[in-house]
């Protein structure tokens, strides 16, 4: 019998999977496709704490942060590279009635001007009306990483998973997994164990070439993050369309042309590849890390920010199984927030 199963196998099942194998667990992950085959392999893999925070979501920021200062050792700790790279985010307004939302999204940061946002990505249009940057904030390659996770633990590809108790899961033919406990990690799908769990779609395109920018940008309207393996990723959309997950040339057209209207040298790229995914969307938004009824623990709802959110949400999870107390930073995020509201 295993000590911990853990029902999907995108980066969050795959990353607390490890955690609580280094604790001395014996685990298995089992996944409905392949490993990190969902959202995980969709992912921009942007690593932005600040810039990522809602309003009306406080406890968000110091979870995020915290979770970023995990990151060099957690990477460290896969002994393969995954694309890490401590860029920096420029977020710029591209015109006068996006300076103020810019300003209020990263507030706190001196703002730039336009010569100066140039001075650090000289491959900015001319039109840019100046911007904020956050040092700090960082990007991964999601494909990588959960490649490197998988490559970890014990991970049955190919298993659907109908049921699930507090020790047990039920598979599509009727077989039954004992578990010392078991962990739902299964993302946009999650709604089969009974979380208010709903998939949100996000395309994002997928370049190469010489790169046009050595830093993360951003505006309110899409993302650039370029890679040094020279891989540039735009992206993306958030739609609330059920389970599809068909990519659209109207989205398609709309990421490029923002991009390009902020990096004109984006246009000289290699076409390289389309998707969509589904990110995993709670009711408020926030993550659901934590014990849920009848002993089930869950890992999931973490909207746009599974990447940036694995190694605090590993910890978390890994402290749970073992006993412990799980960060303090993971409290605000207890499940049973969404039963008591």
């Amino acid at each position: 019998m295993f000590d911990a199963v853990f029902v999907g196998g995108g980066v969050i099942g795959l990353a607390s999977a490890w955690r609580a194998a280094e604790r001395g667990l014996e685990v298995c992950v089992l996944e409905r496709d392949r490993a990190g085959s969902g959202a995980s392999r969709v992912a921009a893999g942007i690593l932005a704490p600040d810039s990522e925070a809602e309003p009306g979501h406080e406890p968000f920021v110091p979870f995020a942060r915290r979770s970023l200062e995990l990151y060099p050792a957690f990477v460290d700790g896969l002994g393969v590279d995954v694309g890490f790279w401590q860029c920096g985010m420029l977020a710029v307004a591209v015109d006068a009635d996006e300076v103020d939302q810019i300003r209020h999204e990263f507030r706190g940061l001196r703002w730039l001007t336009p010569s100066e946002c140039r001075a650090l990505e000289p491959g900015l249009a001319p039109s840019i009306r100046g911007g904020l940057f956050s040092e700090q904030e960082a990007s991964i390659d999601p494909r990588r990483l959960v490649d490197a996770l998988a490559s970890r633990v014990d991970v049955r590809e190919g298993v659907e998973v109908t049921a699930v108790a507090r020790d047990s899961v039920t598979l599509a033919g009727g077989e039954t997994i004992a578990a010392g406990r078991v962990v739902v990690c299964a993302g946009a799908w999650s709604g089969f164990a009974g979380l208010p769990v709903r998939p949100v779609k996000g395309q994002v395109v997928r370049l190469r070439g010489e790169l046009p920018a050595q830093r993360m940008l951003r505006t309110e309207h899409m993302y650039i993050v370029p890679r040094q393996n020279g891989e540039v990723v735009v992206g993306a959309t958030v739609e609330e369309r059920g389970f599809d997950t068909t990519v659209t040339a109207g989205a398609v057209h709309e990421l490029l042309r923002e991009a390009y209207r902020v990096l004109p040298e984006i246009a000289e790229l290699e076409l390289v590849d389309v998707s969509a995914g589904l990110r995993p969307g709670s009711p408020d938004n926030g993550p659901l890390v934590g014990e849920w009824e009848d002993g089930l623990l869950v890992a999931t709802g973490h909207y746009r920010n599974g990447i940036l959110l694995a190694p605090i949400t590993a910890e978390t999870i890994a402290a749970l199984l073992a006993g412990d107390e799980p960060p303090p930073e993971a409290l605000p995020f207890a499940p049973q927030r969404l039963v008591t509201a």
